[in-house]
């Protein structure tokens, strides 16, 4: 945002003498040697091969807040275009694979572990690409060097985790906590975008359950989305669409199934398919030589 001082310099006056996080070690405790060694082997192919990813979840979370958190599968964030490569290449070295979701989710998996290669969130509002990468931190998982999700793309792809069986409001205040005022909040609205409520929604319980913290999120963030806010509810968007089932379809089911309301969730997704269908088609299609595209110009 304008004149926002750069988000990574913590003023003096935000300096606390607090603790550090034991943030040093990446990897859970108490995994399944049969579990470590499917997690190492992955990781290994994918780095020999070089593919582009970022590992999240439960690992993610260790680096970046010292929680530890018992896992039974591992989250690799890639893009839709990596996950389309990495996918037939794992099954050549004997592993199981699935696309589960097209929009989102694909598993690879030996026994009753698994890893989950994800390209963005289910509700496809929210989309893994090249920048998450580039922006990931080194990180040793499973005695493999790799790299995990920054910060910011790992509440990036929790926001919208708001589920009756799932909620991950709790994580994303830990992250903030954790990362001790040094977040960036300018590359954060980034990833938000249009959706920076659930980002709202979400500060607001990172600012109630840690109230001597609110420092953590400058107050120029503070204030932009507060009157972004605040303009919306002076001006409503009477044409404005139901997005409920963006948030979770379950709970809000009633509203399109009797109610008679958007099914935004729907829309959202299928424009998501178009995109992957055309995308892969354009990588399927030779580029053509400089002869036909002479003919073609003609």
């Amino acid at each position: 945002m304008p004149g926002m001082a750069h988000p990574r310099s913590v003023p003096q006056s935000f300096q606390r003498d607090e603790p550090e996080l034991p943030i040093t070690s990446s990897m859970p405790n108490d995994i399944p040697e049969e579990q470590g060694a499917l997690f190492r082997e992955v990781l290994l192919l994918l780095e020999k091969r070089g593919f582009p990813y970022a590992v999240s979840g439960a690992f993610a979370l260790r680096r970046h807040t010292g929680i530890c958190r018992f896992t039974k599968d591992l989250d690799l964030f890639m893009t839709a275009r990596t996950s389309r490569k990495v996918l037939p290449y794992l099954r050549k070295h004997g592993f199981e694979c699935e696309l589960t979701d097209p929009v989102w989710l694909a598993k690879v998996h030996k026994g009753d572990f698994f890893v989950d290669l994800i390209t963005g969130m289910s509700n496809a509002v929210i989309v893994v690409e090249d920048s998450w990468i580039e922006h990931a931190r080194p990180a040793v998982v499973h005695g493999v060097k790799t790299r995990v999700l920054a910060p910011e793309e790992l509440v990036a792809s929790k926001i919208f985790v708001a589920k009756r069986e799932r909620f991950d409001g709790a994580d994303i205040a830990h992250v903030i906590y954790g990362t001790r005022g040094t977040f960036d909040w300018d590359r954060e609205l980034k990833l938000v975008g249009e959706h920076w409520e659930m980002l709202l929604w979400s500060l607001l319980l990172f600012r109630y359950v840690y109230p001597a913290q609110t420092h953590y999120v400058p107050a120029m963030v503070w204030g932009e989305l507060l009157q972004r806010l605040q303009h919306q509810i002076a001006s409503p968007d009477s044409k404005a669409k139901f997005r409920g089932s963006l948030v979770d379809e379950k709970m809000f089911a009633i509203d399109v199934n009797e109610w008679a309301l958007e099914n935004l969730l729907e829309e959202t997704r299928r424009r998501r398919l178009r995109e992957l269908k055309r995308s892969a088609n354009a990588r399927a299609t030779p580029a053509p030589t400089p002869q036909e595209a002479n003919r073609r110009s003609a």
